[in-house]
């Protein structure tokens, strides 16, 4: 657990002095949220839409921080003489997790930040709690989906394929526009989406009703998905460079 400490907060101060990253990591949700959901429906649902854009900051995140970090350090000889290192995999995979984790928060508590001054979204203190807990652990099969990302994409593929990943999900999953709002074309392909279960978990939360149990089956169907995919993308990878 040391050791992923370490990695974590060498990861981080990383990034943090990189500020063409972590600007637009933490401010980019934040700016859709002032041109999409204020004029949108922030001011008829405010909860609802604080929710989906803190959602869409914690995937931002996920396909970034992992998808096209992990590509670009591949590539450096410092990520070389790491991966000679007597370092279970494990540990550095948490080391990411526990940095993304820094990031990915910040990014939500941005949008949130800029929710309560020009919508005044209203929820209770145990609300915004479980909005924590939610947005946190229904990332899970995205992080995932992202290291998977970052082990197969080329350096210069994985920033296209990142976005397109990263903006396609989040508008086909109902993060832009609550899931109910979307058109009848994208709902029928909305349904099979990861994104679209962590709208619908997410919003479960800002409307005060119950979890949708189909929604966090299929998180975490995709989850495990992801998790073998991401293994296998990760051997593969060590197959190629090190064997």
């Amino acid at each position: 657990m040391r050791l992923a400490l370490l990695h974590a907060r060498a990861a981080t101060l990383e990034l943090v002095r990189l500020p063409a990253f972590a600007v637009p990591t933490i401010g980019f949700p934040s700016l859709f949220f002032l041109f999409f959901a204020v004029p949108g429906f922030g001011n008829d649902r405010p909860a609802l839409a604080t929710a989906m854009y803190a959602g869409f900051a914690v995937l931002g995140v996920a396909f970034f921080q992992f998808g096209v970090g992990i590509a670009v350090d591949r590539a450096t000889p410092w990520e070389r003489y790491l991966r000679t290192l007597p370092l279970a995999p494990s540990t550095r995979f948490a080391g990411r997790v526990l940095s993304a984790l820094a990031f990915g928060s910040a990014a939500a508590a941005a949008v949130v930040v800029v929710a309560l001054v020009t919508v005044a979204p209203s929820l209770p203190a145990g609300s915004w709690a479980k909005l924590t807990v939610v947005l946190l652990s229904g990332s899970v099969p995205f992080a995932l989906l992202g290291i998977a990302l970052g082990y197969l994409a080329s350096p210069r593929g994985a920033l296209p394929i990142a976005n397109v990943a990263y903006l396609g999900l989040s508008y086909g999953g109902g993060l832009w526009t609550g899931p109910a709002a979307l058109p009848e074309g994208v709902e029928r392909v909305s349904v099979a989406l990861p994104t679209r279960a962590y709208a619908d978990v997410l919003a479960a939360v800002s409307l005060d009703g119950e979890q949708p149990a189909r929604a966090w089956i299929v998180l975490l169907a995709y989850s495990l998905a992801a998790g073998w995919l991401a293994v296998w993308a990760y051997r593969r990878d060590e197959g190629q460079r090190y064997r």
